[in-house]
């Protein structure tokens, strides 16, 4: 028998149902009632998280290690009933859901090796020196401390890996924070079963319940009360730029004001250089046309943008990628709303008299088809609309006339998750006038590849200058995550019996 939600916000490690539901909309299955979230439903969960972070926030690297390893074994027992009911919600195919799913258990186990590791504590020390003239130096002893309750909002593309065990809220639990998840009403049947995982493993450890809360949603007010709840010192998001540019101001208009770090979009451009597009430029614009169609396009870091100089050249890469996208079947979109948003996308492209359809298709219902179009690079840079994010597989060719055409466009850009290289030998003189450019546009500069396929490990950075993300100091994926929701603090001349066990 399937897995069948109940509807419930867990609140502080109880099942809590309102007085309001909403219907979930899936792609295929049952449709199924869920709870709708209140203000005070948040109230609720923010109050558990901050009595939890007393004892939660001073506990061990190797008690929060535990737990975050017995979450990832809780994610592994209800293995087929989150595929189950991921693959009904989103549409998304069962190998995504169970890739994703190895993700989020992937990452977890991954905090939990790092924080036992204790380089992210940043330890510093300066012993005292009494005698030293003019003045005395004090004894000085520096930590990273957990800052208080994280609020988390699931996200739409990554039932998983970005939403209530996600990435945000693996690090926050690793640096000691308690976290309150706004789940994401696009699969709140998986949001639940995930939730569910992490009650197991709070009782298996024994934590205070209040160390996590899950609040559906519904009702836009919830996610407008959580991030102005005077508990919550920071918020994870990882959404559209509109949704998130108007959480972040109302972060910035509290009376406390908090960090936002947000996750909001980007076009990805990939630069094609005149020698790679030369020996390979029909390969490389197969190789994007898969990367622009892969899940639907609905990746936050899909290569919407190819940059290719004019001539014969450019053009092999044109007609191929139209080729391969012609050859790609109608995908499954994750909402009804993403599928409308990736429509008038469309239209936006097909009402510009500087832009050339080169592939246009119709998109019905919830599913899309993939368009190309192509416009030189004058009309891009006095156009703002061509460089918006475009949800899904479209894709726009830039044509330049050469490098320091192609110079002044990569300047033009706005911040990016990334920006792509395509090169061979003799492209590296314009490659390295390049890089000085991107690297201050982007947060992953790559070569001779595509930028979907997000590692998650040590070295990671997936973040980038606004609009990309609203901390371009951070990023949302790989150990360098859990910096976000920690502070250092320094000890002056403090007893050791004060001192926070990693400082001992």
């Amino acid at each position: 028998m399937g897995f069948t939600p109940h509807g419930k916000h867990l609140i502080a490690g109880d099942w809590v149902a309102g007085q309001t539901t909403f219907t979930s909309e899936p792609a295929h299955g049952p449709a199924h009632a869920f709870s709708t979230g209140t203000p005070d439903l948040v109230d609720r969960a923010c109050q558990a998280a901050e009595d939890a972070f007393l004892s939660y926030g001073y506990s061990s690297r190797a008690d929060r290690a535990a737990f975050l390893n017995a979450i990832a074994d809780e994610i592994d027992t209800r293995a087929d009933a989150i595929t189950e009911i991921g693959t009904q919600e989103t549409g998304l195919p069962e190998a995504r859901l169970q890739g994703e799913r190895g993700r989020t258990t992937g990452q977890l186990r991954l905090f939990a090796e790092h924080i036992i590791k204790g380089d992210y504590l940043d330890r510093r020390h300066d012993e005292a020196m009494p005698d030293r003239q003019p003045m005395p130096r004090p004894d000085l002893k520096m930590v990273q401390r957990p800052i208080g309750p994280v609020a988390v909002f699931g996200a739409s593309n990554f039932p998983l890996a970005f939403s209530t065990a996600g990435g945000d809220t693996a690090s926050a639990l690793a640096a000691g924070c308690t976290v309150v998840v706004k789940g994401h009403s696009a699969h709140p049947g998986t949001g639940e079963i995930v939730a569910e995982a992490i009650h197991a493993a709070i009782d298996k450890c024994g934590l205070h319940p209040g160390v996590f809360s899950l609040i559906q949603g519904g009702d836009r007010h919830v996610g407008t009360a959580l991030v102005q709840h005077p508990l919550i010192k920071a918020v994870g998001f990882t959404g559209s730029l509109g949704g998130g540019r108007a959480l972040y101001d109302l972060c910035a208009a509290r009376p406390e004001p908090i960090p936002f770090f947000g996750e909001l979009g980007s076009v990805n451009p990939m630069f094609v250089l005149p020698e790679a597009a030369k020996n390979r430029g029909a390969k490389v614009g197969e190789g994007w046309a898969a990367s622009l169609t892969m899940g639907a396009g609905q990746f936050c870091t899909n290569p919407g943008i190819a940059v290719v100089n004019t001539g014969p050249d450019g053009d092999a890469f044109v007609t191929a990628a139209a080729e391969a996208l012609k050859d790609v079947q109608t995908q499954c979109m994750l909402t009804d709303g993403i599928a409308s948003a990736y429509r008038d996308g469309k239209t936006r492209f097909d009402n510009r008299n500087a832009v050339e359809a080169v592939l246009v298709t119709d998109s019905e219902g919830r599913s899309a088809a993939p368009n190309l179009y192509q416009t030189d690079a004058a009309a891009y840079l006095q156009d703002h609309a061509l460089g918006e994010e475009v949800f899904g597989p479209l894709g726009l060719v830039v044509r330049v006339s050469g490098a320091d055409e192609m110079e002044t466009l990569a300047r033009g850009f706005e911040g990016q998750l990334t920006a792509t290289l395509q090169m061979d030998d003799g492209d590296t003189e314009l490659a390295q006038r390049l890089m000085p450019i991107l690297e201050r546009k982007a947060g992953r500069v790559l070569a001779n590849g595509f930028p979907t396929g997000v590692e998650v490990c040590d070295s990671m950075v997936h973040g980038g200058p606004y609009p990309a993300s609203t901390n371009f100091g951070a990023t949302s994926v790989g150990t360098l995550a859990i910096r976000r929701f920690l502070r250092p603090v320094c000890y002056q001349n403090m007893p050791d019996d004060l001192l926070p066990d990693d400082l001992k």
